[in-house]
């Protein structure tokens, strides 16, 4: 029987909307409804615990709002609230952000491999085992990026200034041998043809907003979530400033909507 309830999706900011994107062209029949933190953007710097409390309640809230599944659209979230969430709500489906080590590390030939991360990602759990299982052969750079998710928030995604820090980030890792450069934040790939242009040609950039939509299909259909085909219904919310989520939506993934205060 077909479930027309919508699949909740949240991230601190206009992040999530890398992976809200690539639900649209997995699930063209689903109707989602996103919620920006940005009352609290950004999430990197924050402790574990704190980001654990955001979590759970905007899921509370979007279970609230008779959320089928949710997606966890932020690596820092993930990794600091990803089991909490699937403990208190068992009968709710998640789908959560794992950085990209396992196919960097797959796809890799120099041995070595740049992350480019939020702190809370980079010292997270989840982050620690995918080293561990993926990883334990290779030669990693991580780079913390401080500022470049308020700079995404401020609409900032191509300017001199932009290009200078990310040359002062990725310099490391190119000098180390990178070939691969994993994107562990889901801002990040808004910047994505100028990190493309810094690392130049030989290095191949992942990031795994697909491969998450990919999955949230399988739990659809191995939970008997799916939508009916028709028209989907697609809703915005924000903790913070409805009118500038509004502008960031029109100018991130071209959508004209009206965003509701959360």
């Amino acid at each position: 029987m077909a479930d027309a309830r919508p699949i909740g999706i949240f991230d601190s900011g206009v992040g999530g909307l890398t992976v809200w994107r690539e639900l649209v062209r997995e699930l063209p029949h689903e109707s989602l409804l996103y919620v920006a933190d940005q009352a609290h953007v950004p999430y990197g710097p924050r402790p574990p615990e704190q980001i654990r409390d955001y979590a759970l309640t905007i899921a509370a809230a979007l279970r609230k709002r008779n959320c089928k599944a949710i997606v966890v659209a932020c690596n820092t979230a993930s990794a600091a609230a990803l089991k909490d969430l699937r403990q208190k709500y068992p009968d709710l489906p998640f789908a959560g952000m794992e950085p990209a080590v396992k196919p960097a590390a797959l796809q890799t030939r120099s041995g070595v491999v740049g992350v480019m991360a939020t702190p809370g990602t980079l010292q997270g759990r989840m982050f620690m085992l995918a080293v561990e299982r993926f990883a334990a052969n290779l030669t990693l750079v991580n780079q913390p990026c401080p500022g470049l998710v308020q700079m995404i928030e401020a609409g900032e995604t191509d300017s001199p200034q932009l290009e200078a820090l990310l040359r002062e980030w990725l310099a490391p890792m190119l000098k180390a041998g990178a070939d691969t450069i994993v994107l562990a934040c889901t801002h990040y790939p808004f910047v994505l043809p100028l990190i493309r242009k810094v690392a130049g040609p030989g290095v191949q950039v992942l990031e795994p907003s697909a491969a998450v939509a990919r999955q949230v299909a399988r739990l659809v259909n191995q939970h008997n979530l799916k939508a009916p085909e028709r028209a989907p219904t697609h809703q915005f919310l924000t903790t913070g400033d409805p009118a500038a989520m509004s502008a960031s939506l029109k100018r991130l993934v071209g959508v004209d909507s009206e965003v509701t205060q959360l």
